[in-house]
């Protein structure tokens, strides 16, 4: 899932000094997952924001709407009544959620209220870890489901590097050596000999490198 952070209510406030009326858009999904966006979070930084305005002799009105996902238009159209209502939107969704809402409603400036992180796993309680960094080619069939792109400090295809230990990363010894963990992964299921193989250099503009990306899908549009 998208992992984000909740940005300060100073910041909250910084975003929405010079409106009155302001609309804050919770996302159902990831962000909710990940306690940052969903109804709950809304609604304390919506209390954050009134008060630290009220403070400031700047009182805004606030609406708080959380909508199943922020990424689709078919649950962002349900929000043009109160985006009319209103002089600004704070997408409390993903960076892709801002973007999505900011198209949808050209003429209303539309803030983010979230710093978005990765893509990861929640490893433990009020614990993520970023896992995935959509390089567009996935390669974990290669590596027994341990991505090295992602948790290999250095990014390295053919591992490990001459500083690794058995335990820990050269370059971050808080963290455990990626290629550790491929080698003991592919060895719990028989398939040490992928480790043979040499890869070329990964083809980079199938990542973000190569800008903006997109997908289409013929055989599933009308």
């Amino acid at each position: 899932m998208i992992v984000a952070s909740p940005k300060s209510v100073t910041e909250l406030k910084q975003l929405t000094d010079r409106h009155q009326k302001v609309l804050f858009v919770g996302c159902g999904t990831c962000v909710t997952v990940c306690l940052a966006g969903g109804e709950r979070e809304v609604g304390i930084a919506g209390y954050g924001v009134r008060m630290a305005r009220k403070l400031a002799k700047q009182p805004v009105e606030i609406d708080q709407i959380t909508i199943e996902r922020q990424c689709d238009n078919e649950f962002i159209k349900d929000l043009a009544p109160a985006v009319e209502r209103s002089q600004a939107v704070v997408s409390f969704g993903c960076a892709a959620g801002v973007q999505a809402l900011a198209e949808r409603f050209p003429g209303k400036p539309v803030y983010p209220a979230l710093d978005t992180q990765f893509m990861g796993i929640l490893e433990e309680q009020a614990t993520w870890t970023e896992k995935c960094m959509g390089c567009g080619q996935c390669m974990l069939a290669e590596f027994g489901g341990i991505c090295p792109v992602t948790r290999c400090t250095k990014h390295m295809l053919n591992g490990p590097c001459g500083g690794s230990t058995s335990e820990h990363c050269e370059v971050a010894a808080d963290k455990p050596c990626a290629w550790q963990l491929i080698f003991k992964r592919l060895q719990s299921i028989g398939q040490l000999d992928r480790l043979e193989k040499i890869h070329p250099p990964k083809d980079w503009s199938k990542a973000w490198h190569g800008g903006a990306r997109k997908i289409v899908r013929p055989e599933h549009r009308i």
